[in-house]
């Protein structure tokens, strides 16, 4: 019997505030009589943030359970919820908001008596680390200290105990294979399991994905294949059954491209049923890589523990550390880090300790034959199975240093956001936030600040005093990125007084942007934005300049990199292996900034001048809620598909994009365009797999025609009925922040006390990951969210049972989606977007065989020629909310119910299609 905490506890909700003495005896409060008990005497809370937000009291502090649960066992999953913490300790969850108290005093208990169990995996380095925490005022290290015995032996410090990474053989290039049909068929039943359903769309897919392994037969032509695989197809193991085939015959890497980072954490599970956790050489077969900000940076860490954080930040740098201990990965991105840890601490503490800003210093590192970067880095060199994701995918391939070879067979999951990836990796952005953080990569630090920020001379300082021209050129780019802005140049702008030729630039960006604008963000707080066109002599002007102070940065930028070949062919005494991998990063790091500030130059030679048909570039003051974050010029692709083509496509031997909204409807013209084979004149194969889910039994779409657009009190007043209708399990999507807060904000309360709780992004200081997983383990649960949460969101069965969109997801109508239009189909373009979206809305509702509900789309004049959104079958009824929850509550009923119950109201809008 687990022996409750003796401290008072407090749980705060929508519905109310309840607080528990250290007797036991529990009653509801006022919220200022909770803020005044929290202030009193160190109190339990679980998810302080969360509890602040509720009471309206941000600077509310307690023993938060949540830390607790970090510290005493790292790297373990637990939702951040009542009932989550119960199920993760193995506690009864509580059955209402009054009991939460009492389990949060059990809950305590129970960690507190974990550490003094035999049993307890995590006990290494706990002691250690918890006098760290004692020296920090940690609340809860007095209350841990006698429970974790200080060790015969004295513990090892984390960058002592991490393993080393071990240098491998580049993998030969891969045989050439041919996959026949009946073998792929035979490997598809092994993975999916003798007793399993036969799938004939899967089994159709399957094969077709075979064929994308062919040798190919010229250069430049990679076998392409576009894939629509029907949601419950069972396209990860259609894909990965042919993989696994070839990359054990070839003996070659496949690489599994996703956008979300939940389809990762889906595919690495899947994947387990065709490849061990390990070989027998203890080599890892299937290898999850992401971009560099996604894990912990050991140097980083290492300056937090040293003094680099105070405060609430350095407490978590020490729990971090706990888990650096512990991690499978040091993934700290959507990897075994709890998502909700960060927003314990509020500030951007975990993004600190990532590499976000591209400092690496490779081999100089001490850390570097322990880094979780280069560990994930070499591991994919000799991996059967890489999943990525799509931006890294194709920043390898454009620039990538990688040990791993370059991918060239590639499967693109969630291939509808290739585009969209693609248009962010491949565009040019010169603006304040940009141009400041090549000026500390080059400099260094400056004046007081703080960190480990190296500019060129503290990396290159051996290589400078070996080689006189590499030194000049180090001093030359330092003295020519004086001119790049410095601390506080939004500041100085905002007061008339730019300083050099950029921050001149940016002033005239500022000016010219507010006095063109015509959106209407400027009096609601948005940000800005106007074309670059017919641009004023004088702000031509100023780009000249700024153009050349740039070239007056890249010119000793190549040099350098050139006198650093020059020291790797004729390598000196000192230059040892270490010395030499150091040179190398840095060769790539300077190949990377020398790129960037040529973009900027020839972003900036056209202004003024001709436009280029194939670049959008425009001029954009960034803001939120008013206030000014960023100034800049951008430019686009036109079509971001013609380097993707170029860069991805080409090297490669066989690609496939995949998803259930890749085509729109019938046709396949747009997922063709938007595939970039147009652009290297290939011809694509194609397969389609139908839905084998019964839409027409299990699903409604409901079109509710008595809401007014703009009405926010009955906005608000359908989302709470509807969701008390459903009984909770509705995810409601939002096309505005602001809308979400306002419907928020009027209905949590009322939800609340009907034992029904309302989750949000944007308003509740918690991960959008985490989120989902709250909502998904609640079947009561509601969530609001935006764009995130419209796709890559799996949450089978009834905790999802109704899905609630606002409004037509119309285009944001920027410059960049007006220049595309025009050249895409005018209204047609803007059509196709909006059933895309439609339709990975409703992929949210039926992720099984079993699951039912609705599908709501609040508008009063929704246009049919978007109805083709929605799967073929699935009955379609415009009618009243009265109607519409009358539906909800009586659940989802059969195909033939619809027809008669909705034939007194069939109009020529009234559809069951």
């Amino acid at each position: 019997m687990v022996q409750p905490l003796s401290l008072p506890a407090l749980h705060a909700s929508h519905a109310g505030t309840w607080l528990r003495d250290p007797n036991g005896n529990s009653r509801g409060v006022s919220k200022g009589e909770a803020i005044m008990a929290a202030a009193d005497t160190p109190i339990l809370l679980l998810n302080a943030p969360l509890v602040a937000t509720r009471l309206g009291y941000p600077d509310l502090s307690g023993l938060d359970l949540l830390e607790l649960f970090a510290f005493v066992f790292p790297a373990k999953f637990c939702v951040p919820t009542p009932k989550g913490l119960a199920h993760a300790l193995g506690l009864d969850e509580p059955a209402s908001d009054d009991q939460v108290p009492a389990l949060l005093q059990q809950a305590a208990g129970a960690i507190v008596e974990a550490c003094e169990g035999g049993n307890w995996a995590e006990r290494d380095g706990a002691w250690s680390s918890l006098q760290s925490l004692s020296r920090l005022h940690w609340p809860w290290a007095q209350i841990l200290a006698p429970h974790i015995k200080k060790p015969e032996q004295a513990e090892k410090w984390l960058f002592s105990k991490l393993p080393e990474w071990e240098e491998t053989p580049e993998r030969p290039q891969p045989a050439q294979v041919t996959l026949e049909d009946d073998a792929v068929e035979a490997q598809l039943d092994r993975l999916t399991g003798v007793e399993a359903e036969r799938r004939d769309g899967q089994r159709a897919y399957a094969k077709a994905v075979g064929k994308v392994f062919a040798p190919r037969d010229k250069h430049g032509n990679p076998h392409l294949l576009l894939a629509q695989a029907g949601t419950g197809i069972g396209k990860t193991l259609g894909y990965l059954a042919p993989s696994t085939l070839w990359s054990q015959a070839a003996k070659g890497t496949v690489w599994v491209s996703t956008f979300t980072k939940n389809l990762q954490r889906q595919l690495r599970s899947e994947s387990r049923r065709a490849w061990p956790e390990r070989r027998p050489d203890g080599t890892q077969p299937v290898v999850i890589r992401k971009g560099r900000e996604n894990y912990l940076c050991l140097l980083n860490l290492e300056d937090a523990l040293q003094g680099g954080f105070g405060g609430r930040a350095a407490i978590l740098a020490q729990i971090v550390a706990r888990w650096a201990s512990f991690s499978r990965d040091g993934d700290m991105i959507g990897g075994d880090l709890p998502g909700w840890l960060g927003t314990l601490f509020r500030k951007r503490g975990i993004a600190a300790l990532t590499d976000q800003r591209g400092e690496c210093v490779y081999a100089g590192c001490p850390h570097y034959r322990k880094c979780f970067i280069e560990r994930s880095s070499r591991a994919s060199a000799q991996a059967d199975l890489v999943i990525a994701n799509h931006a890294l995918v194709m920043i390898n391939a454009a620039r990538g240093r990688d040990h791993a070879q370059r991918p060239t067979r590639i499967i693109f999951d969630e291939g509808h956001h290739v585009f969209q990836a693609a248009d962010s990796t491949f565009a040019a952005a010169l603006t304040g936030a940009e141009a400041i953080e090549l000026r500390r990569w080059v400099i260094g630090p400056e004046r007081k600040s703080k960190g480990r920020r190296r500019g060129l001379a503290a990396r290159l300082a051996d290589v400078a005093s070996y080689d006189d021209a590499g030194g000049e050129a180090v001093e030359a780019a330092i003295k020519a990125a004086q001119a790049l802005p410095s601390d506080g140049w939004l500041q100085r702008l905002n007061d008339g007084e730019p300083y050099g030729p950029i921050e001149q630039l940016l002033a005239a960006v500022r000016s010219i942007t507010y006095a063109r604008d015509e959106s209407g963000g400027q009096e609601a707080g948005y940000g800005i934005e106007t074309e670059a066109a017919q641009l004023p002599g004088n702000f031509v002007h100023f780009a000249g300049e700024a153009e050349a102070a740039l070239a007056r940065i890249r010119q000793p930028l190549i040099q350098l990199g050139v006198r650093l070949e020059a020291i790797i062919e004729d390598a000196p005494d000192w230059l040892d292996g270490q010395g030499r991998a150091r040179i190398e990063g840095a060769r790539h790091s300077l190949a990377w900034r020398a790129d960037l500030i040529a973009a900027w130059e020839s972003l900036l030679n056209r202004l003024g001048g001709p436009a280029n048909p194939e670049f959008v570039d425009w001029l954009a003051v960034d803001r939120s809620e008013a206030r000014e974050f960023d100034i800049g010029i951008h430019r686009r692709w036109l079509d971001p598909m013609k380097p993707f083509a170029k860069t991805v496509l080409e090297p490669s031997h066989g690609v496939m994009l995949t998803s259930a909204t890749l085509r729109d409807g019938e046709d396949w013209n747009s997922a063709i365009a938007a595939s970039g084979t147009p652009h290297i004149e290939i011809k694509p194969q194609l397969s389609s797999s139908e839905s084998p889910f019964d839409y027409a039994n299990r699903a409604e779409v409901l079109i509710v025609t008595d809401v007014k657009r703009g009405d926010l009190p009955a906005l608000a007043g359908a989302y709470s009925r509807l969701i008390e209708a459903a009984g909770g399990g509705v995810l409601g999507l939002f096309t505005a922040i602001r809308r979400l807060r306002a419907v928020h904000g009027r209905i949590a309360d009322r939800l609340a006390r009907a034992g029904l709780p309302l989750f949000a992004q944007h308003v509740d200081p918690i991960d959008t990951g985490t989120l989902v997983d709250i909502f998904r383990d609640d079947p009561r649960a509601s969530l609001l969210g935006t764009d995130a949460l419209r796709d890559g969101v799996d949450v089978p069965g009834d905790s999802l049972r109704c899905v609630v969109m606002e409004a037509v997801p119309w285009p944001k109508p920027s410059i960049l989606h007006r220049a595309r239009r025009a050249a895409n189909g005018g209204s047609a373009y803007d059509d196709r977007m909006i059933r895309a979206r439609l339709a990975q809305a409703f992929g949210r509702l039926i992720r099984s065989k079993d699951d039912k509900g609705h599908f709501v789309v609040l508008s009063s004049a929704f246009p049919s020629r978007l109805l083709s959104a929605f799967p073929k079958g699935t009955p379609i009824i415009r009618l009243t909310l009265e109607e519409a929850l009358h539906r909800v509550e009586e659940g989802v009923s059969s195909a033939s119910d619809n027809l008669l119950t909705d034939s007194s109201n069939q109009s020529e809008d009234s559809l069951n299609l």
